[in-house]
């Protein structure tokens, strides 16, 4: 009898697959992402990806979040398996906590899409000018980095500015309203507020952070998906290329979903991305070397890091 259930178990198990039921359920990916990830968000809403991946019997369940270390947060925990594009900051923080996660690809340097803005009639004309200043500045992001690098470059300490730390709306408010001297963000919040409201940018990123962004996804599933990511990064040099080809059809998709921007503003603001997608090598994390020291020399991060001490997926 044992024998006979046993038979009739395994007979309904081999039905369910034959119907795809357990299949689907295998062979779902988890994809977390931000409105800053431009290329992911393209392939989501041209449905790309999830074209590409159906045809490996594979479905995408997308997951959207306000920045980035919730996301990577998420990633470690085994909440999502694949994340889209990180600023440089995010993984040394994610690293500095323990996370096991891979690398698979990354955005070559865009220093140029990040940006301290001023009003255009502030006093402050050089980076000393930032002494003694409240200064409107997301923590761990990269423009929390692009500041600590442009203090350096003054023979300034971060101690020697008062941070405000916000979110990007909430920095824009304060900027607006008089509450913060400065505001240290990234595209497109630069090309909005340079459209919009009347600011002078103090730097950019230029010789001072290059800005990479990088592609994770939770080392577990990176060994065990290597096919995954290689479609995953396969479509992220497609996207590129179609975004570089159709500037203006790309604003036009982003426009509405990042806040209802002007498609211009878009497309001025996607033009100082690089977007040149790249696999990571060892050699390349030489800056997030210099991240993770400067953020541990600062006590934001709780132990010193080898930024270099990662797993890392290499494309075919």
């Amino acid at each position: 009898m044992r024998m006979l259930y046993s038979l009739r178990a395994g007979l309904l198990i081999a039905g369910l697959f034959a119907m795809g039921y357990l299949q689907a359920a295998e062979q779902t990916v988890r994809i977390g992402y931000q409105k800053s990830s431009t290329l992911i968000t393209l392939l989501k809403q041209r449905g790309e990806l999830d074209s590409a991946l159906k045809k490996q019997g594979i479905t995408i369940s997308w997951h959207e979040f306000s920045s980035g270390l919730p996301l990577l947060e998420a990633l470690n925990l085994g909440d999502v398996d694949i994340s889209a594009d990180v600023a440089d900051t995010v993984p040394v923080f994610a690293q500095a906590a323990g996370a096991q996660l891979t690398y698979y690809a990354r955005e070559a340097p865009s220093p140029g899409a990040q940006a301290i803005l001023v009003p255009v009639d502030s006093p402050i004309k050089t980076l000393a000018d930032l002494k003694g200043k409240k200064i409107a500045v997301t923590k761990a992001a990269g423009s929390h980095y692009l500041l600590i690098a442009a203090l350096a470059r003054a023979g300034l300490r971060f101690s020697d500015i008062t941070p405000a730390w916000l979110t990007p709306a909430d920095g824009r408010a304060a900027f607006e309203n008089g509450s913060v001297a400065a505001w240290v963000t990234w595209e497109p919040f630069v090309s909005s507020a340079q459209a919009e409201q009347k600011v002078r940018i103090l730097t950019t990123g230029e010789g001072l952070a290059n800005y990479q962004r990088y592609y994770l996804a939770s080392t577990k599933y990176a060994q065990a998906h290597g096919a995954v990511l290689q479609t995953v990064y396969d479509q992220l040099l497609s996207q590129a290329q179609w975004l570089k080809t159709h500037p203006d059809r790309a604003a036009a998709i982003l426009g509405p979903l990042w806040g209802n921007l002007n498609a211009a503003v878009v497309a001025k603001a996607n033009a100082h991305r690089s977007y040149q997608v790249l696999p990571v090598a060892a050699a390349d994390l030489a800056e997030q070397q210099k991240i993770a020291d400067a953020f541990y020399q600062a006590k934001l991060l709780p132990k010193a890091i080898n930024a270099r001490d990662v797993a890392l997926w290499q494309p075919k």
